[in-house]
């Protein structure tokens, strides 16, 4: 499994070198959602990567498109004006490639139509010459409704159409698109090693790590949300995998309502029927962690929103760091009987193995295939977890270095809510407990002082966390 396992002397991981991937594809078939995804995906490997997006780099250098020549988007013959356009803009995007392979960055991911043979060409032998390895990383889509949904959803929101009618935005956008469908001209060029995706994923014509990884993914809208399980009855114990407490069964309760409701309104704006999209809850095998989701299977009239089709799923691979000899010990006592090891962990947090215990880092490569369930997964998600597993599932999807693990506060009580985009993600938390287990009394963001391996966050320079709303914001009394 891959999680960031070794550097070479070059500082690079693994001895791939340098790489370039070149996305080709007619405009709405997925490409920047791809990109999107594989550099989150290598990032949480630990590989220096970056997206450098042709279109974000145009409207920024440029604005959008309403302050650009007639002829910008077409092919074909175009003014000496729109040429001297397009060139600034392609020779920008190439140096931004440069600056960060040369500050130390592995993989690019050009994120542009490229869709003349010359065109990819010309790049391809660019960089070749000069070290990089480039692979072509093709996006066939011949799924109207997917073409539809991302023009909707992706195209027609960005600041190329501000302020249009939107079903003139979708019919102007279509007639980019037939333009450059009059010249495309499919990847069949054997000079560099090429990966064709049909279809967001549904198709796939070569094997390899990051394809199978490419062939999970889709860009069907859903949100993932992440709780913590509620208190148990021996809170500080790995080995005692306690029930939960009377308190954590109230939070559980809590939990359940909050979720609900939260979901039926986001659905209800996007004008989705409840009934027609599936609640998928993700527990580990741990009894508070699985308890903590029994709510949510005993679904009843008197729930205060339409009751949605629920699945509940144990994965083993979910269960807390494991904290070896220092289960149960507090910081204090831990710097006084394992002095040498605390200081280790307080060096690097994220890679430091206690005695007998998993790092941050072995936590990730356990997890590993979970995330790629996790975009596989087409249905809303919550997953009802630990502090530790959160942190990475959460870097995992916002993007953050793996040294920052460790540092993501987590916090009992607060819902973390989670909408992948074609250009990211969105996240925010939710507080919406304050009970038993939050804190001893009640003010605090539920960290166990005899537990902190599991749920203490090591302060670290580039320290995040999601932006908290109070739940009296979220749901009405």
């Amino acid at each position: 499994m891959v999680a960031p396992l070794y550097t070479t002397a070059s500082g690079l991981l693994f001895h791939a070198g340098k790489i370039l991937v070149v996305t080709v594809g007619l405009p709405a078939r997925g490409k920047t959602h791809i990109s999107r995804a594989l550099e989150r995906y290598l990032r949480w490997t630990g590989v220096k990567t970056q997206v450098v997006s042709l279109g974000d780099y145009r409207r920024k250098i440029l604005g959008g498109a309403q302050k650009l020549p007639p002829d910008y988007f077409t092919l074909g013959e175009k003014s000496p004006e729109t040429v001297a356009l397009r060139k600034r803009i392609s020779d920008g995007c190439e140096q931004l490639i440069w600056d960060f392979f040369n500050s130390g960055g592995q993989v690019v991911i050009y994120d542009a139509n490229n869709g003349t043979r010359e065109r990819r060409q010309a790049l391809a032998e660019k960089f070749d010459k000069e070290g990089i390895h480039v692979i072509m990383l093709e996006s066939l889509c011949d799924n109207e409704e997917i073409i539809l949904s991302n023009i909707r959803s992706v195209k027609i929101s960005s600041p190329d159409y501000r302020g249009w009618d939107p079903e003139k935005a979708v019919q102007d956008y279509y007639g980019r698109i037939r333009d450059h469908e009059a010249h495309y001209e499919p990847v069949e060029e054997t000079d560099w090693p090429y990966i064709r995706i049909v279809n967001v994923g549904e198709k796939i014509m070569v094997n390899s790590r990051i394809v199978f990884f490419l062939m999970n993914i889709h860009n069907r809208f859903r949100t993932i949300y992440f709780a913590r399980s509620g208190q148990s009855l021996i809170e500080h114990s790995y080995k005692a995998d306690s029930d939960l407490s009377p308190p954590g069964w109230e939070y559980a309760e809590r939990l359940k309502e909050f979720v609900l409701d939260r979901r039926a309104k986001a659905l209800q704006q996007r004008g989705v029927d409840i009934e027609d999209r599936r609640l998928v809850v993700w527990t580990s095998a741990r009894r508070r962690s699985h308890h903590s989701a029994w709510p949510f299977l005993n679904l009843t009239e008197n729930d205060k929103v339409k009751l949605p089709r629920v699945k509940v799923v144990e994965k083993p691979q979910m269960s807390e760091i494991n904290p070896g000899v220092w289960d149960g010990l507090s910081p204090d006592q831990v710097r006084k009987f394992y002095p040498d090891e605390w200081e280790r962990f307080v060096r690097d947090p994220y890679a430091y193995r206690a005695p007998r215990a998993e790092s941050y880092h072995d936590l990730c490569v356990r997890l590993e295939p979970t995330l790629i369930e996790l975009e596989r997964e087409q249905e809303d998600l919550l997953i009802i977890g630990h502090a530790s597993v959160i942190r990475c599932m959460l870097a995992y999807l916002i993007g953050l270095p793996a040294s920052e693990i460790p540092a993501i506060e987590v916090a009992r009580g607060d819902l973390i809510e989670v909408v992948p985009t074609s250009y990211g993600v969105h996240s925010q938390a939710y507080h919406f407990w304050d009970g038993p287990g939050r804190s001893q009394n009640g003010g605090g963001v539920g960290k166990d002082e005899h537990n902190f391996y599991e749920n203490y966050a090591e302060d670290t320079q580039g320290k995040r966390r999601p932006q908290t709303a109070e739940a009296v914001d979220a749901i009405p009394s």
